[in-house]
């Protein structure tokens, strides 16, 4: 009985593998619509606004720079350095902040070199004083458009940007000496940049007097 049939299942069996080749082959699938979503805007920071006094071409100005400026920077956007301009007493690489106040000293004269003392290229960021490198001008309080910088232990105190002071800067802070200053830098390399009051409380030798008497003399940025 299985050879009478045995052609016709054979039959059945080609017809159905020759379907599916054909199947196979002229299938095709529906296309994959793919949405590409481009990227939104990336957020810039707002341009810093720094004024350059002293030995540069066109000093008395105000320059605008892009945030990250160093002290280079805003002498190149002053036109460079004046030919008698004592670059070596400067920081060319101390980061700049908005408001901030570039003074370039002159060289001066042989005869007063011999005479005058050593001054350290101190950039402190402070109210405009003519004796600091480089001065952040800052908000004074209603009333006090006229107030000095604070005086502490022989100390001229300006604002001082804790997480980009050196040694030196930190010094200008009242009760600070060269031992504190330096547990306060490395305190600030192991553990990364102070937010507040409570973290600087942390260093060895300082206190809550400290903070109270640093209170308006520290930025956090």
């Amino acid at each position: 009985m299985l050879e009478r049939y045995k052609n016709i299942i054979f039959a059945v069996v080609i017809l159905a593998l020759v379907g599916g080749v054909v199947a196979l082959l002229t299938y095709r699938p529906a296309p994959v619509v793919i949405t590409i979503i481009p990227p939104g805007p990336t957020p810039t920071s707002a341009p810093i606004r720094v004024y350059v006094t002293g030995a540069v071409v066109n000093a008395l100005k105000t320059y605008e720079l892009p945030v990250g400026s160093r002290v280079q920077d805003a002498i190149t956007a002053a036109g460079g350095a004046s030919p008698n301009a004592d670059l070596l007493r400067i920081n060319l690489a101390q980061p700049l902040h908005d408001g901030d106040q570039v003074n370039i000293p002159a060289n001066a004269p042989t005869d007063a070199v011999s005479k005058a003392p050593t001054t350290s290229a101190n950039v402190i960021s402070a109210p405009p004083v003519a004796t600091a490198n480089t001065l952040s001008s800052t908000s004074s309080a209603s009333g006090n458009s006229g107030a000095t910088p604070s005086k502490a232990a022989g100390k001229t105190v300006g604002v001082v940007h804790i997480n980009t002071a050196t040694s030196e800067q930190l010094q200008g802070l009242p009760g600070v000496g060269p031992s504190l200053a330096e547990k306060i830098l490395d305190y600030r390399s192991k553990n990364g940049p102070f937010k507040n009051m409570d973290d600087l409380d942390k260093v060895p030798g300082i206190g809550p007097a400290k903070l109270k008497e640093w209170a308006d003399l520290i930025v956090f940025d």
